[in-house]
Order: C-alpha cells, then structure tokens, then sequence
C-alpha cells in the first residue's frame, strides 16, 4: 500500500531545506547519508541512497558465487558475440 507523506518546507539560505521529522523517521535517513536528488523539469525527487549498496546486491542476488573456469567461459562466448556484431 503506497502511504504518501506531504509537508511544505522553505528554502534556506543556500538553498537548503530541512526534512521532516516524520519523514526522516519513515524512511530511515540518517545525519550524513547520502540522497539522490533528481529533477524532471518541474519535480524534484529526493531518495536515500543505501548505506553499504554492496549490501544491497548481495541482498538481491543471494549467494552469488563463480569459478574462474566460468568466468573464462563468460569472456569467450562474450567475446564472440563482439566478433560477431563487428562482422556483419
């Protein structure tokens, strides 16, 4: 279920605003991490970035492990489809 949070707050000097409380909590931002701010021309779009992002992949793909003979193999038969697209 999609809970949206609404609050008006006034840019600072420099350009800075402060994020509510209730927002801060429900979202888990803390002192000093680190946002993604985006801008589609008319919004802005401010998310939290993950703490440890390595985390988050491990979290994703699981127990995610490879030989180097597989590695090798992923190289050659990438390489050959570069071969391949290059030929024709």
């Amino acid at each position: 279920m999609l809970i949206l949070s609404e609050s008006i707050v006034k840019v600072g000097e420099r350009y800075t605003i402060v994020i509510p409380k209730e927002v801060r909590r429900s979202l888990g931002i803390k002192k000093g991490q680190l946002l993604r701010v985006v801008s589609d021309g008319e919004k802005i779009i401010i998310e939290p970035l993950p703490d440890d992002p390595f985390k988050v992949f491990e979290q994703i793909l699981g127990d995610f492990q490879y030989s180097k003979e597989d590695r090798l193999k992923a190289e050659k038969l990438l390489l050959k489809e570069v071969e391949k697209d290059t030929n024709t």
